[in-house]
């Protein structure tokens, strides 16, 4: 599965983008996340606060409890502001 991070999210982890498998208890964006904070330290940093952080499957905006199973790629990105 493809992951892209977006903005601060791809600062601290320091790629733009990565493939990953994820082990089969990876069932939501939630979980993903979870996941990936436990990958490494950029990872911990970049996923310590989830509850802003927004999430995109296949380029539709999904909640945390979005289930992953069968996405193409998963994009992470912070909050955005209009203006």
């Amino acid at each position: 599965m493809k992951l892209i991070y977006f903005a601060w999210l791809r600062e601290r982890i320091g790629v733009p983008e990565e493939e990953v498998d994820l082990p089969a208890e990876v069932r939501t964006v939630e979980d993903l996340m979870q996941w990936l904070s436990e990958r490494s330290e950029a990872h911990a940093h970049a996923f310590e606060n989830r509850k802003i952080i927004r999430a995109a499957i296949d380029r539709r905006h999904v909640k945390p409890a979005a289930p992953v199973a069968g996405a193409g790629e998963i994009a992470f990105f912070p909050p955005m502001t209009g203006g």
